[in-house]
């Protein structure tokens, strides 16, 4: 799963259990859909890309700088303190927000494509809480 800075789901992907995250990484940035905005041309990536030392491969930081990303990936085997944990946190809490949809928490389901439908209906419901407590009426 990608977000935004607030917490917001952009893209999720499902994969099997024992896949590694870093594998996932350029198929979710490509997942991000076009920001619209000002007039123009949309923005179709994020300035930059924060995650934690399970990221830590120079082989994934040059494919997010050839998209145009600046990677900001803690580095291995340095202590800890680097400040990326107070930026990281909000990906955990859209876990946590996802939690609470039960067939999410455990699967249950044997077809992906029935989990992945419901992890695509648990992100959009997250966004729309999000816009409804938000909005300017």
């Amino acid at each position: 799963m990608i977000t935004d800075g607030t917490g917001i789901p952009l893209a999720a992907l499902l994969t099997g259990g024992n896949r590694h995250d870093v594998t996932q990484l350029i198929p979710l940035i490509e997942a991000i859909p076009p920001v619209r905005g000002r007039r123009g041309r949309p923005r179709q990536r994020p300035d930059q890309v924060l995650a934690d030392r399970a990221y830590d491969h120079d082989k994934y930081r040059k494919l997010v700088r050839a998209k145009g990303i600046r990677p900001v990936i803690a580095r291995r085997g340095v202590v800890h303190g680097s400040g990326l944990g107070v930026h990281r946190w909000v990906v955990e809490g859209c876990f946590a927000l996802l939690h609470w949809f039960r067939r999410l928490r455990i699967r249950w389901d044997v077809h992906d494509d029935i989990h992945e439908a419901v992890l695509s209906l648990g992100c959009s419901i997250i966004c729309w809480r999000r816009l409804k407590n938000h909005s300017i009426c």
